[in-house]
């Protein structure tokens, strides 16, 4: 999908490739693995960027037609999350190419959870590389280097595979000992040895942006569209079990959560659409998507009950939960992640001083110094006094653009006081605690908490605006903001709470917060109102749900549960008639069949209302149906050899 038509690809955008993965993930995740990977961090990537001439003329089209399989090799077993001190090497050397002495390097490296490995017929390969003899200059280690390698290449060991969490996509370990291969073989030449690091890091945010944030947005999304028919069709105590307050409550978190996934999911998309390599950002959205898609599943598992845990061809739901945690571990585990990487690259990244500070010291510009320096002074008086200001006075003086829909205007606001508290406290915590801040791991998190609500919130504001403002999507967005601000005051608040020099978290707490807490999470009206979104047919619905993989047939399991839901609401006025009949006295039974029967006798309803209440009837019972299986669970069954036909008489 990212390789460009000249060379025989669909040369998607980033928006219309997380569509895919989006609508994939709503189906199949084992498929969305699949595709996913060869469009983010990979051989094709990789090339497109910095490949030379010859390899994207040679690889591009085979590639894009599917003749190579590519997967990256970057994780060793010593070295996954701290990849930059991977042991894998490569030794610079001459050696027999294709009957000719050659200049190339003998790589010798160990990697696993490699996805796609086990059927790879090219691999991208991470190891650092050495020159010891000098025969490429001056330097010994060149450093991180990443080429491309023929599987079939004599030494390289693949095809095994793990089995993560039982999901089916090929991921396996790959290895080699002294593998002699041509210098050539480096992505973008020779030149660009010792270069791997930052290639991958470049690529890895445009990934990371786009692949798992998308996967976990479709998860998302069925889970949304499917818990809350279901809890309209499955019916406990003579109701509905969506209209219980504890149904509502998790439905409630799943509709506002989705609303803010896929609000982020379109902006990030957006911004590398538009050239953005957004590293930053990239972290945030994998972190907080993958971690509020398991949430979102984890809910909707509870609503379904003993549906959810029995695996079989009827559970739509069981399989993305059980294989939720890889989303969460891969491209960067989700707690390194937030406590090293959102803050520790946010901190200098985002700030209007601190990078020109250092590149000016580092190049020796006193007067480039001296400027951003007094800049960062008066940044920092600034925020205090705002931050202050906008928390006594409950933010209702912060100027708001006229064009902002007059029932977000105060979001706004906080959000505007939210941020000049943070960038407050960030300032006065780097110079307090100096390079011990990106060590104190739970003050770093909790700051790029902060930064994390900030933009999630930007982005379901954003998200309303491009819809048109549509009154209908009104709760979701308030529940997001509501929950994204009440998030980030009570990260601000763990961190004044734990904030290692205790007189100075006080003085902190007494500028940023000075009539205590004041952002309560949503109410419970509003959630009453998402849930009652979900478990009837809207156009808000629709929205909340767009771009999913959604059957027509009623043999799928999530076409019939549509169907149901459908029959389900129109049978409900045909039932609240009987019922009414019964409770008078004008009919008489002893089950919702033979009331229905007695209903047709006594002309309280007609045939088609009653084939009505059938139809819905044969649908729950479809939709509430879980699979059984024989005592060892059909496997006899399935290894059992076809028996040969016998021949005619």
């Amino acid at each position: 999908m990212i390789i460009p038509r000249k060379y025989g690809g669909k040369e998607f955008s980033a928006t219309l490739h997380s569509q895919v993965i989006q609508k994939l993930g709503t189906r199949c995740s084992a498929a969305t693995v699949h595709v996913m990977v060869p469009n983010s961090l990979g051989p094709a990537e990789l090339l497109l960027h910095y490949g030379t001439e010859e390899q994207k003329n040679y690889y591009l089209p085979r590639l894009a037609k599917g003749l190579e399989i590519p997967c990256f090799g970057l994780t060793n077993p010593h070295a996954g999350s701290d990849a930059a001190a991977i042991p894998d090497f490569g030794i610079v050397c001459k050696g027999m190419w294709e009957g000719r002495e050659v200049l190339g390097m003998r790589v010798t490296w160990e990697k696993r959870y490699i996805t796609l490995g086990p059927i790879s017929t090219l691999l991208g390969l991470a190891f650092r590389l050495h020159d010891p003899d000098h025969l490429l200059g001056s330097r010994e280690d060149i450093g991180i280097t990443c080429a491309l390698v023929r599987t079939d290449t004599p030494g390289v060991n693949i095809g095994r595979r793990h089995n993560p969490l039982n999901a089916v996509f090929q991921n396996g370990p790959n290895w080699g000992k002294d593998v002699f291969m041509p210098l050539d073989w480096i992505i973008g030449g020779p030149k660009m040895a010792g270069q791997g690091w930052r290639m991958l890091m470049e690529c890895l945010a445009a990934g990371r942006s786009i692949s798992l944030p998308s996967s976990g947005t479709g998860y998302a999304k069925l889970a949304a569209r499917a818990a809350g028919a279901y809890a309209r069709v499955r019916s406990q105590f003579k109701t509905p079990i969506g209209k219980f307050e504890g149904i509502e409550e998790a439905l409630a978190r799943i509709g506002g959560n989705l609303y803010t996934m896929d609000a982020a999911r379109t902006m990030t998309a957006g911004a590398v659409d538009l050239g953005e390599k957004p590293s930053v950002i990239s972290a945030i959205v994998k972190y907080h998507l993958t971690e509020r898609g398991r949430a979102v599943v984890n809910d909707a598992m509870d609503i379904l009950g003993g549906k959810g845990i029995c695996l079989g061809p009827n559970n739509f739901m069981g399989r993305i939960y059980q294989q939720l945690p890889i989303a969460i571990t891969v491209e960067g585990a989700n707690i390194l992640t937030r406590n090293l990487i959102v803050f520790g690259q946010g901190a200098i990244r985002c700030h209007p001083y601190v990078l020109k500070e250092m590149n000016a010291a580092r190049a020796g510009d006193l007067k480039g110094f001296d400027a951003a320096l007094f800049g960062h002074i008066r940044h920092v008086i600034s925020n205090e006094t705002r931050a202050f200001l906008m928390a006594i006075t409950g933010s209702r003086f912060v100027s708001v653009s006229p064009r902002a829909a007059p029932r977000t205007r105060r979001y706004y606001r906080h959000l505007t006081r939210i941020s000049a508290a943070l960038a407050y406290v960030a300032d006065v915590s780097m110079l307090v605690l100096g390079g011990s801040l990106k060590r104190r791991e739970r003050i770093s998190a909790r700051l790029g908490d902060v930064l994390s609500m900030l933009y999630l919130a930007s982005t379901a504001l954003k998200r309303f605006e491009d819809e048109g403002r549509q009154e209908a999507d009104l709760p979701l967005l308030h529940w997001s903001l509501q929950d994204t601000l009440a998030r980030a005051a009570e990260a601000l608040h763990g961190v004044l709470a734990n904030y290692p020099v205790r007189l100075i978290g006080a003085f902190l707490r007494l500028v940023t917060f000075p009539l205590g807490r004041r952002f309560a999470p949503p109410s419970d009206a509003l959630g009453h109102e998402i849930a009652r979104l979900l478990i009837a047919p809207s156009a808000a619905r629709d929205r909340l749900c767009a771009g999913m993989y959604l059957p027509k047939a009623e043999s799928e399991p999530l076409g019939c549960l549509e169907a149901a839901l459908e029959a389900t609401i129109k049978a409900e006025a045909v039932e609240a008639k009987i019922r009414a009949a019964h409770k008078s006295g004008a009919i008489r039974g002893r089950g919702p069949e033979e009331l229905a029967e007695a209903a047709l006798a006594a002309r309280v309803i007609g045939a088609e209302e009653l084939a009505l209440l059938k139809r819905a009837a044969q649908l729950r019972d479809e939709v509430i149906r879980v699979d059984d299986f024989p005592q060892d669970l059909g496997l006899s069954e399935a290894i059992q050899p076809a028996q040969p036909q016998r021949a005619a008489a």
